[in-house]
């Protein structure tokens, strides 16, 4: 097994209210630099759905998460791994999220990339007092539902706590 820091900062403003955390980033997303980067991933695809817009590169990307006072970033600051499975990490040390929700109190929810992401949230910071959502995962592993049956759940979550 490897060990790996996060590879990148959150993307993030003092203006953000929602939050959406996924558990580590993907070798395909080391491999980028960036959030979501597998080819394969929905995550992307969901938000310009939802929003229709088109976001053809990262620069796009960040742009329209501030704009949209949407944040990202991952549960994970540190692990061991021989792959990009969820079921494959180890030595999890988590991000400091104590800290991170003090230093930026306007988050009302954070919308979980997936299982992993929730239960070790769960784990670490069981009584942090903020609104927690799992969502379902838009990796290419999670293919037993359809993008469009993820799009409505990502939308509710959205609409929820943002004004699309």
């Amino acid at each position: 097994m490897k060990s790996y820091l996060h590879p990148f900062s959150p993307i993030i403003d003092d203006n953000t209210r929602i939050l959406f955390l996924g558990s580590f980033p993907s070798i395909a997303s080391f491999d980028q630099s960036f959030y979501y980067a597998h080819k394969r991933n929905a995550f992307w695809p969901i938000m310009e759905m939802i929003f229709n817009v088109v976001l053809p590169d990262n620069e796009a990307k960040i742009a329209f998460c501030l704009t949209h006072k949407i944040g990202l970033w991952d549960v994970i600051g540190s692990c061991e791994r021989e792959n990009s499975s969820d079921s494959n990490l180890k030595g999890i040390m988590p991000n400091n999220f104590h800290t991170f929700l003090q230093t930026y109190p306007n988050i009302t929810a954070i919308g979980f990339t997936g299982k992993k992401a929730y239960d070790l949230f769960d784990k670490y910071f069981k009584d942090t007092p903020i609104e927690k959502v799992l969502l379902p995962s838009t990796s290419p592993a999670h293919a037993s539902m359809s993008q469009e049956d993820k799009e409505v759940l990502y939308k509710a979550f959205i609409q929820k706590f943002l004004t699309v």
